[in-house]
């Protein structure tokens, strides 16, 4: 919704189509026409005889990649493309950079720039285009098997160009001491959470696959499960969203360990504002002021007609909802009081009412004759949760803008895969020197937080605030818990956590 909702962790496949593939990059070949080897050659020499180059800017290749970013956009073939070959989990193959090698050569392209770091790579045959590709979590395409290996140097500029968009990672916060520490010190914390919060409650998600919301959806036979949260259709056809209406209905007074930790942050005066993708309304139940909240997606706290604007408690249209029915604005519904109009009524010679007359007579009158219409089918009330094709609630704007951004000290993202826009945005729109850390089940690759921190998110707080020396009191957090902790191989800031 909105551009929203509860989301969980959206798996890339590792299988992209090869015929699209091919057709991007045989259009980007077409585009670019950049012959690399008389460029490096160039470079080379200007190196050699001490021609200064900008250590970290784009130079040629930024130029053709921004001759690029201006034709295509950013849902464009080319962006699906490079999104489909994308894979976190490419550096475990043998013929594929280690995660140490990924991190150094990542860090060099900052520090030294594409070019130079082509020249001195692949250039300098130490490693092929190939397998560089794999540094920033591409997988080379099957169809390109055998190809000579400058067939690579056009996807690896914009695998290149992608990564030097992200926020670069700060080396010096890797373990959960420092996670630990950061979160101890930090007085401004941006939490930012989506529906892996709320998981453990039973609340389903809406991405997972088999599991989620959109994989139960499949038999209404639409183009795209998120069609049934579109404000047009919604307004073409409200039955479609309330045969299902049910399904997303949270009716709980619990709340999750994770919305105990981000509530207790509250009680020790570090959160600065939680920016909540979920619709469930579960931070108010934990205790998290609203002052301090963002819903950004909206919640079923309260419900508005789409004819009239009247707006009602949530709770009022929970039996139609429970039950698959259309809820009806009450105001709409309700009778109108006559107006001053109404009241002139034509009066025979013999002062009575003409139109009584001729109600007593018989004669038939329209609803609008009568002092009081009859109640109407009134207007469709929907939820106040953003429907994809809404904007977003002003707050949440405003509220990041001008308040929260020079503020925050980190940032805390919890239980979501940042794929929705803009709540997506927000991460890159802070700034790069606000340590940020992740939880969630699984990692994202599209961008670059400094700790991730790997598990239930249930759990990995139950331990991040047993390490802290804080109460965290939760009935679902085990009394005595143990939790295994272990770096992942290859990466010194990424850790799962198990429960014992």
């Amino acid at each position: 919704m909105g551009n929203n909702k509860q989301t969980a962790e959206a798996q890339h496949s590792s299988q992209p189509s090869a015929s699209s593939t091919k057709e991007a990059l045989t259009a980007l070949s077409e585009l670019v026409e950049f012959d690399h080897e008389p460029a490096m050659g160039q470079i080379q020499d200007d190196i050699e005889h001490g021609v200064a180059h900008p250590v970290s800017g784009m130079s040629e290749l930024e130029e053709r990649v921004n001759d690029l970013d201006s034709t295509w956009e950013t849902d464009s073939l080319l962006a699906d493309m490079l999104d489909d070959l994308t894979d976190e989990t490419v550096t475990n193959d043998p013929d594929c950079c280690t995660p140490e090698e990924a991190v150094t050569y990542r860090q060099q392209l900052r520090t030294l720039g594409p070019e130079t770091l082509i020249v001195r790579t692949v250039g300098a045959g130490v490693i092929s285009a190939k397998k560089l590709l794999t540094a920033f979590n591409v997988r080379p395409p099957a169809f390109l098997e055998g190809q000579p290996d400058n067939a690579y140097h056009n996807l690896l500029i914009l695998a290149m160009s992608r990564e030097l968009s992200k926020r670069a990672k700060l080396s010096k916060y890797n373990t959960i001491d420092d996670a630990v520490d950061l979160l101890k010190k930090a007085k401004n914390i941006i939490v930012l959470t989506g529906a892996g919060i709320s998981t453990s409650l039973g609340i389903p998600d809406f991405r997972s696959k088999g599991t989620g919301l959109y994989s139960k959806l499949a038999h209404l036979g639409l183009n795209d499960p998120q069609e049934v949260f579109d404000i047009q259709l919604f307004r073409d056809d409200p039955s479609m969203f309330y045969s299902v209406a049910r399904d997303i209905l949270v009716e709980t007074e619990r709340f999750s360990p994770t919305h105990a930790f981000i509530a207790l942050l509250e009680k020790k005066g570090k959160l600065l504002t939680n920016y909540s993708q979920n619709i469930d309304n579960l931070e108010a139940k934990a205790g998290i002021s609203p002052e301090k909240l963002i819903q950004c997606h909206g919640s079923f706290a309260t419900a508005t007609c789409i004819s009239c604007g009247h707006q009602v408690p949530g709770e009022t249209i929970f039996p139609d909802i429970r039950a698959g029915h259309i809820p009806r604005c009450p105001q709409c519904a309700a009778p109108r009081r006559p107006t001053a109009n109404s009241r002139k009524r034509k009066l025979g010679r013999d002062g009575t009412d003409k139109k009584a007359r001729r109600r007593r007579a018989g004669d038939y009158e329209s609803a609008s004759d009568s002092e009081y219409d009859m109640p109407s089918k009134g207007g469709i009330m929907k939820p106040d949760i953003t429907f994809f094709g809404e904007a977003l609630p002003d707050a949440f704007h405003t509220r990041l803008v001008e308040h929260d951004r020079d503020r925050a000290d980190l940032v805390v993202v919890i239980g979501t895969s940042l794929k929705v826009a803009p709540v997506s945005e927000v991460v890159p729109f802070l700034h790069p020197h606000v340590p940020q850390i992740y939880i969630s089940r699984t990692p994202v690759d599209h961008t670059n937080f400094d700790i991730d921190l790997l598990g239930d998110c249930d759990v990995v707080v139950a331990e991040l605030c047993r390490r802290a020396g804080w109460d965290l009191v939760h009935d679902m957090v085990p009394e005595g818990q143990v939790v295994e902790v272990v770096t992942e191989p290859g990466w010194k800031s990424r850790h799962v956590f198990t429960e014992a």
